[in-house]
């Protein structure tokens, strides 16, 4: 038999040559050229790899970082400069003049005052510039950095004429009818320093407290704005336009005198000229420009020739501008309500926390308080019967009056009535705001109202969702007709009950106070932080929705 044996292949295999390999196996594919040394192939992979890492040793030598451009320091208003020196200002005046840019002056000629007006349109090469010294290296971030702190955008302070915000602080004596308003104007605003709080307050925390003036707001932000950590000197790169003009002070002085409606309108108008000019104004038609309005917004909305205040809101160009105020319209988009000025301004996180824990533990005696004075011209004023109501409840309910105005920036009575006190009673005031909630919620008391417009569709950005977890609503037609007792609503709340609403209004107590600091707290954010991230927010949200019309 033949055995069963292959035959073999006509073609022998044939042995590899070096430098060949199996086109079938990727892995041989990568190794081959690195086993045969000798391989010409082998030798260039070699010298490219050393000069890439030739390469990488001198770049991490060199410091790489693409640097924004950040805002060097520069000094906001000095406010109590000007005042000390409201005397000398006829003799330098001239000095002055000669040193405005030709800029302010063509803006001067854009425009016609009225008479009896104040004048001055030179442009602001003052504290109030928006010109900078180059930053050192020290202030320099990283994009990095930047971006994860400027995740909203960053700002871009207009450099406007002074004579929408310095002159007018210059001219401090002018800004009330009925005298000087200098002294509330010091202290970058925060008027005076508060006297009377020895016993009352925790002694190292008495330098942090003022009798700030109620409608400064304006001053407030410009000074934060001017070192906010989102400012940018390049317009281009700017998601956010802020315009520093004074619009409650320049409107004040003509409030409650026979002046024409020109005259009142001057300003506003004049400014939003100016602005409307500039050209980062057209890329948005201003839906990216935001201001601080330091009165209430009805201040703004007159219809009419001879109604009160200006109609600052319904000219033209301010239909899109974000508004900030201390009282907003409901029913506007671009109204934010903010909180009233207090006395208290923290210099430091740790400012705050005593603050808190202070309010928290303070042991109080009295059921409610009542802080106000009637309205004598108003027909069944609320507030005369609270007065009554309180009177009634003497052994339940302290008074303090405010007739006339002794009450108008705070007192020492009223703090220490607000921190003895369990609930404060908090009516309209001469609109549906009144400073005196922000002045009741900081000493930890809760507040009752009596209008829903007094808070509730105000703050919205710095007091709880839930209205019911820091206050009390009491129906007012009720008190009026006399179905429902103040005094016995408030006793109806247990204990534990009152304790779970005061703390609550202690933890919201950062989103309305506003620092001292021009840097603000070291991670706590205050008012103007809660506010400024808000617009910024809101302007981003406005791109990304295309939310406008």
């Amino acid at each position: 038999m033949i055995p069963n044996v292959k035959p073999p292949s006509p073609n022998p295999p044939k042995k590899a040559k070096t430098g060949e390999f199996d086109r079938k196996n990727p892995f041989s594919l990568l190794l081959n050229p690195l086993v045969a040394i000798h391989s010409p192939r082998s030798l260039l992979l070699i010298f490219v790899l050393c000069i890439q890492i030739i390469l990488l040793v001198m770049l991490r030598s060199v410091p790489i970082s693409f640097i924004s451009r950040e805002v060097a320091e520069q000094p906001a208003p000095d406010i109590s400069a000007y005042i000390s020196h409201v005397s000398d200002q006829a003799s330098n005046s001239s000095e002055r003049a000669s040193n405005s840019s030709e800029r302010a002056s063509n803006f001067a000629n854009s425009s016609k005052r009225p008479s009896n007006s104040p004048v001055s349109n030179q442009a602001s090469n003052s504290p109030v510039s928006n010109q900078a010294s180059s930053s050192d290296g020290s202030d320099q971030a990283s994009i990095s950095l930047v971006s994860d702190r400027c995740k909203f955008g960053r700002i871009y302070v207009y450099d406007v004429p002074k004579t929408f915000n310095q002159e007018l602080l210059e001219k401090c004596q002018e800004l009330n009818p009925w005298g000087s308003r200098c002294d509330m104007l010091i202290n970058d605003g925060f008027g005076k320093n508060a006297t009377g709080l020895d016993g009352i307050v925790p002694a190292n925390l008495i330098p942090a407290w003022f009798w700030t003036d109620q409608f400064v707001s304006e001053i407030i932000f410009h000074n934060r704005m001017l070192k906010h950590k989102c400012r940018t000197l390049e317009p281009e790169s700017a998601t956010a336009f802020y315009v520093p003009f004074y619009a409650g002070l320049a409107v004040g002085k003509y409030l409650w005198s026979h002046f024409s409606p020109q005259q009142r309108d001057w300003h506003c108008e004049t400014m939003l000229k100016w602005v409307q000019n500039q050209p980062y104004w057209n890329r948005s038609n201003g839906w990216d420009h935001f201001m601080t309005m330091g009165r209430i917004t009805w201040d703004f909305r007159r219809s009419k020739s001879d109604d009160w205040g200006s109609s600052c809101i319904y000219m033209k160009g301010m239909r899109n501008i974000t508004r900030l105020l201390i009282e907003r319209n409901p029913w506007d988009y671009f109204d934010i309500g903010i909180p009233y000025p207090t006395g208290f301004h923290p210099r430091s996180d740790a400012d705050i926390l005593q603050w808190q824990d202070f309010v928290r533990n303070r042991n109080r005696s009295t059921l409610f308080c009542f802080a106000g004075a009637t309205r004598g011209v108003i027909k069944n004023d609320f507030r005369g019967l609270l007065l009554s109501h309180c009177k009634n409840e003497s052994a339940s309910c302290r008074v303090v009056n405010c007739a006339g105005s002794k009450c108008s920036n705070g007192t020492s009575a009223i703090l220490e009535t607000f921190l003895d006190s369990e609930f404060c009673l908090q009516p309209r005031g001469d609109s549906f705001t009144r400073r005196s909630i922000f002045d009741c919620m900081l000493a930890g008391t809760i507040p009752v109202f009596f209008w829903r417009r007094s808070a509730y569709y105000q703050y919205q950005w710095f007091l709880p969702e839930e209205p019911q977890s820091y206050s009390v609503f009491i129906d007012r037609n009720e008190v009026k007709n006399g179905t429902t007792s103040i005094k016995s609503v408030l006793e109806s709340y247990s204990r534990e009950e009152v304790k779970r609403m005061r703390e609550k209004v202690i933890e919201y107590i950062p989103k309305f106070v506003y620092a001292k600091s021009r840097d603000g707290l070291e991670t706590i954010s205050d008012a103007f932080d809660v506010a400024v991230d808000g617009v910024l927010k809101r302007f981003q949200e406005q791109e990304e929705l295309g939310y406008k019309w």
